[in-house]
């Protein structure tokens, strides 16, 4: 078997493994709804999500004054995790993943989801046995994954050039960059190709034209 280019992929949940695009607009039009303001559609969330969450937020139309940041994140991640297990992998998620151990190479999950609900989540699809480790954030804030990045590259042990770091938003190309490691997107997600493009990283349609450009075939 061909040794693996990267010793070490790191995964990005929510979008990249995880087909949550969906869910997560019928989620945020439901405190839309409730406040009044105007719904989502794919083509206005993909041309205003963002991180930090709270500039996407703003742009949304939440008044900072009678719904601070924190009370209604708090209020969107309530609802999220009430029906947390109904969105799906994506279609290659777990053979990609699968095709990938095969070769050797280790994987881990980065992500700005809590920690605690990650580790669930994960486990709910039956796939924790692939990761090495599975870091998520301390809260619901969705802030920047650097700083759990950068520790999770250290307790890797493994060299920068040797990692691949793969994620459906410009968030992610920013927190490789700032790792020192590659990076692939795969615009299935929270972020339209378009925008992903002008990051200057590989894009790819979906996992199965990740998995095919890299080598990971199913057996």
């Amino acid at each position: 078997m061909t040794r693996p280019r990267y010793r070490h992929l790191i995964w990005d949940w929510n979008g990249t493994l995880l087909d949550d695009l969906d869910y997560t607009i019928g989620v945020m039009n439901a405190l839309l709804a409730r406040r009044r303001l105007p719904l989502l559609h794919r083509e206005r969330y993909h041309a205003v999500f963002d991180f930090p969450v709270r500039t996407y937020y703003g742009r949304l139309g939440f008044d900072p004054l009678a719904d601070p940041f924190e009370k209604v994140s708090t209020e969107f991640i309530t609802d999220y995790d009430a029906r947390r297990t109904e969105p799906p992998l994506h279609a290659a998620a777990a053979s990609t993943l699968a095709a990938v151990r095969a070769t050797g190479a280790r994987q881990s999950i980065l992500s700005a989801y809590r920690h605690e609900t990650l580790l669930e989540i994960v486990a709910h699809f039956g796939l924790t046995g692939l990761f090495d480790h599975i870091a998520g954030l301390d809260n619901h804030h969705a802030h920047s994954k650097v700083a759990l990045g950068r520790d999770l590259v250290a307790r890797l042990a493994v060299a920068p050039a040797d990692i691949l770091l793969i994620g459906d938003t410009l968030h992610d190309l920013e927190v490789a960059r700032e790792l020192g490691v590659d990076c692939a997107l795969v615009a299935a997600g929270h972020h339209p190709a378009e925008r992903l493009r002008a990051g200057g990283a590989p894009v790819f349609s979906d996992l199965g034209a990740f998995a095919s450009a890299y080598g990971f075939r199913p057996a």
